[in-house]
This record gives C-alpha cells, structure tokens and sequence, in this order.
C-alpha cells in the first residue's frame, strides 16, 4: 500500500486497527474440517426485532419526515421516552432535556469525551475495558489511566485504587455495567462510591450501561445514583438502544446529563452529524412501552442461552469462565504455551470457533478470550465440548 503524500495525525494512525475484523479475518484460514464456523467475536442480538417493529421501520423509512433534518439532539418524543423510561428503572427526576440522542452509544462516548476532556487530560478507565473506549481516548490524546479489575474481585474495580490514580489532570472515572468485555455487573453499593469519589474530586463519572438491560433474572434495578438531588452535577449516563431492541444498525444511543452539559453536547452533535437519523426514532419511542413483553422475554432467553454456555464449556477441561454476562464470557484458556491472540487464533483455525483476544481489551489480558454467545443459537453451542476437546487432543 502507498503511503499518501500528506501527514496523517499520529494519534490515529498510531491506534490499533478495529478489533473484532482482525479476528473475524482468521475465517478465511480456517480449512472447515470442524464443520461451520462458529463466530463468538461480535455481542449483537441474534434475534430479529419482532414483525410488527420491522413493519413500523419499514413504513418510518418511506415517509417523507424521515429525509428531513430534525432537531439536533434528537426527535422529542424519543427524548421524552427515554427520559421517562429512565425514572421508571432508577427513580429520581430525569427529563427530556436532559438527553440526547446520538448515532449509537460509541458515539455517545466520543462525544462525552470531547465535552469534558481535551488532549493532556487523564481519564481512568478500569481494564480490561472495552476496546472502542481506549482507542477513543488514545486518537484524542487524552491520557488513559488504567484501573486494574482482577478475577478474584470478579472484575469489579476497586474505588480506592481509582482515587489514586486521581490528580489535577483527571477530568473523568468511565465505567461499564454490567461490562464488555467481563459480564461483570458492579453492585450498586460500589457504583455509589464511585459516584461519591467522582463528586469529592469534582470530576465526572462517566457510566456506559449498554447492557442494563440484561441483568441478572431477580434485578431490575442497577443502582439508585438518579435519585440523588445533585446527580446531574456528577453523572453522564451513557445508553444504547441498539440491544434492548434488536436494531444495531440503526445507530440509537443517547446521552443523559445534566442540562449545562447537554448544551455542550448539543454544540458537538451540531458538528458531526446535524440530527440522528430519522427513520427509527419515532418507532423506538414508541416501542419503549409496547415491547416491553418481548424485551422481557428476550431477557429469560439470552439468561437461558448464558446457562447453557456455561454447561457446555464446563465440558472442556482446562477452559474456566472467569466472569458471565448476558452477552458475553470471559474466559480463561487453556494454552499456557500461547498468549491470547495465539490461543485465539489456535481456537479459530483448529475448532472453527472465533473468539476476541483479551489483549484486544487492554494490557495483561494475555491469559483470557472474551467469547460473544448471544448471537449464535443453543444447537451452536452444543458443538463447542467436542471441538474444544479435539482442539485439545490435537
């Protein structure tokens, strides 16, 4: 490849290239003697939205309103079901303008970022951490301070060491639960104290919940931080729709935060994409309350799928689930001859099963695979003892 005549910005082109098409590229070595590829490497809903949100989509993207320009952070009425949506699950006082809608929750992160930190900043990330975040940080040169999260806490950072890693360039604490990569969910006793450090420091948490919508069967209710009276002085809640509602590549996130800080999101927004699109906006809204029955059910399925997951990898001696989530294990391999993107590869090329490297999601992860299980069905993972095993003998 020539390189172009002109500098590229060294913080990007010093970023690793995206992660999961590294490891999805081991496909077209791998021989198929094992029988079909079984791909664990991407967390996407492997259930279809139901017929009648398909059917509403389909009739959003032909009307006229979707081609037009809407407002910047986002349609209304999305707005004030989400805002509504969210005193329902944590209590407290959240309205609509305190949200914005972004084009996914990894845009929501970047534009977090660009509203509280610039390059020379320090932001603490607990690791591992999910890859998309560190390269954020990395291509805006803000400093990442990495939080050690160890299996033998199950994956749960330690508020302590976060405040020491707190100084006069620290803008903000990002955590992620439950988590990608690890499944973990932090209880709400230590998301408290999170929040708490962050309010003492006068920094901002950051708090990615992605996934709140797959916590374990008996809790509904990650935490209480919203009804705090002041919560908007400290908080920036993250969100993405694109899971709860099967609808990844429509791109809905969202943003709530307190109203000086939507302003300054509003200003960013403005740049990088004028409105979120049109077309699902007004379904998502709507589907908020009507699908709640389908989400529920959506939940027990994904809780049975991580069970049986979790049956059949105790099948394979050697593998060891460290930390379980609704989407996603991480789990410690075998190879002690092998460091993460070895074992990787070894799995995908000798048992057709592709996993993530835990070195994609930071430094001292070498001995771990995050393996993606929702999107693939049960009978799939009915294979996985026998592979593991050849793998093994082989």
């Amino acid at each position: 490849m020539t390189p172009p005549r002109f500098a590229l910005n060294p913080l990007v082109t010093g970023t690793d290239a995206p992660p999961i098409p590294q490891a999805q590229g081991w496909k077209r070595d791998y021989d198929g003697a094992r029988g079909p590829m079984i791909d664990l490497t991407q967390a996407v809903p492997g259930t279809p939205p139901p017929p009648e949100l398909l059917a509403r989509l389909a009739a959003a993207a032909g009307s006229v309103e979707a081609t037009r320009y809407g407002p910047i952070l986002g349609d209304g009425a999305l707005r004030e079901a989400h805002a509504a949506e969210t005193c329902q699950l944590y209590g407290g006082s959240v309205t609509a303008a305190h949200v914005a809608i972004t084009s996914g929750c990894n845009q929501a992160f970047v534009v977090a970022m660009l509203a509280l930190a610039r390059a020379g900043d320090a932001v603490i990330l607990p690791a591992p951490w999910y890859f998309n975040h560190a390269m954020v940080l990395g291509m805006l040169g803000i400093d990442t301070r990495r939080l050690a999260a160890r299996a033998d806490d199950g994956f749960v950072p330690d508020v302590a060491a976060a405040a020491r890693l707190i100084d006069s360039r620290t803008r903000a604490i990002v955590l992620v639960s439950p988590n990608n990569p690890t499944g973990a969910v932090y209880p709400p006793e230590v998301i408290a104290a999170f929040l708490d450090l962050a309010r003492r420091h006068r920094i901002a948490l950051v708090l990615d919940e992605t996934y709140r919508d797959f916590l374990p069967e008996g809790q509904d209710r990650a935490h209480e931080l919203f009804t705090a009276s002041d919560w908007h002085d400290t908080l920036i809640q993250l969100y993405s729709f694109s899971k709860a509602h099967a609808v990844p590549g429509h791109r809905l996130g969202a943003i709530v935060a307190g109203r000086t800080m939507i302003r300054e999101v509003e200003k960013i927004q403005d740049c990088l994409q004028i409105c979120p699109a049109r077309a699902a906006q007004g379904v998502i809204a709507g589907a908020i309350d009507d699908q709640r029955g389908w989400r529920t059910a959506q939940r027990s399925e994904l809780a049975a799928r991580a069970r049986h997951f979790t049956a059949m990898l105790g099948r394979c001696p050697g593998w060891r689930i460290d930390s379980l989530g609704a989407y996603f294990a991480y789990v410690a391999h075998p190879f002690a001859d092998a460091d993460s993107v070895a074992a990787a590869r070894r799995l995908a090329l000798g048992a057709g099963v592709i996993g993530l490297p835990g070195s994609f999601f930071g430094p001292d992860q070498h001995t771990h695979l995050r393996l993606a299980f929702a999107n693939v069905a049960s009978s799939a993972l009915d294979d996985l003892p026998a592979r593991l095993q050849a793998l093994a003998g082989g």
